[in-house]
């Protein structure tokens, strides 16, 4: 059965890895969720602690994940049609171009949002890279703690295989 909760940690980590770049997969609490899988096995228990520390980060980077690309497409003067735009092109742009298509399709549907609502390319170009910059923040936020979360599982695989 440990062998089982490892592979199964292992691919929850992973998951997570790959859940920074889409937005289906919460990629921090995927990898939150493979370490807590490893802590029930018998010779791998963490400290309660770290896994209540963990668990807090992953959640608070998730929070700010769908939260960073709204705020910067209102700090930069976006509209209500901006963020629609922004959350098709999400989906439209996933499914197109993988993650890259994920950043673009944003930045595209959030562009196509504000000149519908302003008629104006430079009023409407402002607030589409907001929230370019706005996903691409929270995506290099999410990639750092799931790697970080993966580091963690391996150092603890590592320090039981040498004991």
């Amino acid at each position: 059965m440990d062998i089982f909760l490892l592979i199964l940690g292992l691919i929850l980590c992973l998951t997570g890895l790959i859940g920074s770049f889409t937005p289906v997969i919460p990629g921090p609490l995927s990898s939150w969720l493979g370490i807590l899988i490893i802590h029930f096995t018998s010779y791998m228990p963490f400290n309660n602690n770290l896994i209540i520390i963990t668990f807090l980060i992953a959640f608070i980077v998730f929070l700010l994940d769908v939260f960073i690309p709204v705020i910067g497409l209102q700090k930069l003067g976006g509209s209500k049609n901006g963020l629609i735009g922004a959350t098709i092109g999400l989906f439209i742009g996933l499914f197109i171009g993988g993650p890259f298509g994920l950043i673009l399709g944003a930045f595209l549907g959030a562009f196509s949002g504000e000149l519908i609502d302003k008629s104006n390319f430079k009023m409407a170009l402002k607030p589409a890279l907001g929230t370019f910059i706005g996903l691409a923040v929270g995506t290099a936020l999410k990639f750092l703690i799931s790697t970080v979360f993966l580091g963690i599982y391996f150092y603890k695989v590592y320090t039981i295989i040498l004991a």
